[in-house]
């Protein structure tokens, strides 16, 4: 991604593809080896499935790894390697019915566990997102269409708590510190858990017009007073201060069509990269003070398609993973 918002092409060495033989939507890139990429397919059926790539810089490339590929029941709504590059394996998480804990090999997957919180039966409301706690990787946040948040830890197989954390579905789930999480909601608002006070939430922001829903929610892991949220069918990124509740500290209006993803740097608590149904990824640089007509992104890159899905990993913070139809893509920041 070139430094010009006019430039929207970068070399073709700084854009690295793979082509899928499905649509692409979940997507991570493992901290313990940093070659290894996780891609999810989007099939509308119950078997999916999720391949894991191989990643490399000096020859440009992301070739699948046959051994390393597995079925996955219903479209993985979220992937997520473990946070620490230090951890003893190389564990992938993934949601979609339940939530699932795999170990990824040399050459071959190994199913770790399938975590369901149902006490009635064997079914479980579908999970939306998931977030591993950097700080305490032995915690998982989910956040499910039944209301809920639950905390996993994963090294009991057991659940931590659960919270009735919204009035309707929960979309996305977010942790800041140990103990502290935020989550959205088709309610319309963002809301902030301290592990230490269950009963009560903090009300960060909510939508301006009523019971418009909030989509994904990044926490700033670089200055966690900052977070972003993005409203269904809407253009706009929100950035919100923790410290002013209810009144956006920016609102980034540069795409022109719905913002499906966005993502902070691993590495800078100043940028943040969204992308939408326009085929736009835009990398934003946040000043203190917007000017007159607002923020304008400093680079943005064209897919040429609807972008869904965004990922930018402190395991390779000088790339962006992009997922569209079916195609992932690594550009090069």
């Amino acid at each position: 991604m070139e430094n010009s918002t006019q430039e929207s092409h970068p070399r073709p060495e700084n854009v690295v593809t793979y082509d899928s033989p499905y649509p692409i939507y979940a997507m991570a890139i493992s901290a313990v080896n940093r070659r290894r990429v996780a891609v999810g397919s989007f099939v509308e059926e119950l078997k999916n499935h999720v391949d894991i790539l191989s990643f490399s810089e000096d020859s440009s490339s992301l070739k699948p790894v046959p051994s390393l590929s597995f079925d996955h029941p219903y479209p993985p709504t979220k992937l997520l390697f473990h946070p620490s590059v230090s951890a003893p394996s190389n564990l992938l998480a993934s949601s979609g019915d339940f939530l699932r804990l795999w170990e990824v090999k040399d050459s071959s997957i190994v199913a770790v566990s399938t975590l369901n919180n149902s006490k009635t039966s064997e079914y479980s409301a579908p999970l939306t997102s998931f977030d591993w706690n950097e700080v305490e990787p032995r915690r998982i946040g989910t956040s499910s269409i039944d209301t809920t948040c639950t905390i996993w830890d994963i090294e009991k197989g057991a659940v931590e708590t659960q919270l009735i954390a919204h009035d309707k579905e929960v979309y996305d789930i977010a942790w800041g510190e140990a103990g502290v999480f935020a989550s959205v909601s088709a309610d319309g608002s963002v809301r902030i858990f301290d592990l230490r006070d269950k009963e009560h939430s903090t009300i960060i922001y909510e939508s301006p017009m009523p019971d418009t829903p909030l989509l994904r929610l990044a926490w700033n892991k670089q200055d966690l007073r900052y977070m972003a949220t993005i409203l269904m069918d809407s253009n706009k990124i929100v950035i919100l201060d923790i410290r002013s509740p209810t009144m956006p500290v920016a609102e980034l209006e540069r795409h022109s069509a719905s913002v499906n993803a966005i993502a902070w740097a691993p590495q800078s608590c100043k940028h943040i990269c969204s992308a939408g149904d326009d085929g736009q990824s835009l990398l934003w640089e946040l000043p203190t003070v917007a000017g007159p007509n607002g923020i304008d992104p400093m680079t943005m890159y064209s897919a040429g398609a609807e972008i869904n899905q965004l990922q930018w990993s402190a395991a390779q913070p000088d790339w962006i993973a992009i997922a569209f139809a079916n195609k992932m893509q690594m550009l090069k920041v």
